[in-house]
């Protein structure tokens, strides 16, 4: 076994309550930076896009949950552990399937048509990436030094 296959032993399974507080800070960090940036820059009024924002959150913190189970449980099948390239991945996967539920949203909340709504989505989901990235690698590192590990 590799060290990085004995790192990822060492380290506690996620319980269903970690996954939504992890989920849950994700979004209030997100809503809290995105929602007044997106208001300027798209001359949207801010509870419009406050509301945008809260929902497309309450989309993402289900869909956080059971796309980071089925990603972690694919790793560990894999015997993986996250470098920048799974990162990347699993930002970019997420995103895709949080758009689908999107799209719908933003055009019937802000009456506009396609391609206004993808324009909004594509503005947010670059800044989710990164943002999604950043936020992953602060908290496993976190979680890794403090919470995570297993006492032996």
């Amino acid at each position: 076994m590799t060290a990085q296959q004995q790192q990822i032993v060492r380290q506690k399974p996620f319980t269903v309550f970690e996954r939504f507080l992890y989920a849950f800070f994700f979004e209030i960090f997100g809503i809290g930076i995105s929602t007044p940036l997106f208001a300027w820059l798209t001359g949207t009024p801010m509870l419009d896009m406050g509301v945008i924002a809260v929902v497309i959150a309450v989309m993402a913190l289900v869909w956080n949950m059971i796309f980071n189970s089925i990603f972690d449980a694919w790793l560990k099948r894999n015997h993986l552990s996250k470098n920048t390239r799974l990162r990347v991945l699993h930002a970019f996967l997420f995103e895709v399937g949080l758009i689908c539920g999107a799209l719908p949203f933003i055009m019937w909340w802000l009456k506009i048509d396609l391609w206004e709504a993808l324009r909004l989505d594509i503005g947010m989901i670059l800044f989710y990436l990164p943002y999604t990235y950043i936020y992953s690698l602060v908290y496993d590192t976190l979680r890794k030094n403090f919470w995570g590990r297993v006492k032996e």
